[in-house]
């Protein structure tokens, strides 16, 4: 896996679903610009983990927002079913989700697992510039946390020095 962080983050354009479920969109890195952006992988709708992630994320949406933070997710699922996954067992969610059935844009964040055809839970956090500042890639039965993304989102947003743990409102290096 080559080194991401500290590049800029690899251009892409997918159809998507909107969190409602009610329309099909495009989404593109362009719709993104001046904004950060939390950019996750999940490996396919209508499986175990993943609705915990996608939801747990969901419900910290505002938090998002509050940092001028958007956020995306994406697997190799067509956007067809992620409105049906959204109108079924998923339900309502406050961000898009968007669609990589070509699995390119997996394939240039280098989380696709070729021989399955699907993609590693990567997640990236993308500056206002388009500069990734932070990856983590986790195997497919273990889901990522919501604080841990805060918190590092917040401490990027500081352009200081944060020590381990660092926490808002903590002194700075």
């Amino acid at each position: 896996m080559a080194r991401l962080v500290g590049k800029q983050a690899p251009q892409f354009k997918m159809n998507a679903v909107t969190g409602d479920g009610k329309n099909f969109i495009k989404v593109s890195s362009e719709d993104y610009k001046g904004k950060w952006l939390v950019f996750f992988f999940y490996p396919l709708d209508f499986t175990f983990v993943c609705p915990t992630e996608i939801t747990a994320y969901s419900k910290r949406c505002k938090e998002f927002k509050d940092l001028n933070t958007e956020v995306l997710a994406v697997s190799v699922d067509s956007e067809h079913s992620h409105k049906a996954w959204i109108d079924g067992d998923l339900g309502k969610l406050n961000f898009p989700i968007a669609s990589d059935m070509t699995k390119k844009v997996s394939e240039a964040y280098e989380v696709l697992i070729e021989d399955a055809g699907i993609a590693l839970r990567g997640l990236f956090i993308i500056n206002p510039a388009g500069v990734i500042q932070y990856s983590v890639v986790n195997d497919l039965n273990v889901g990522r946390s919501v604080d841990e993304t805060i918190r590092t989102l917040k401490a990027l947003q500081t352009g200081g020095l944060c020590p381990i743990d660092w926490e808002e409102g903590e002194d700075l290096l």
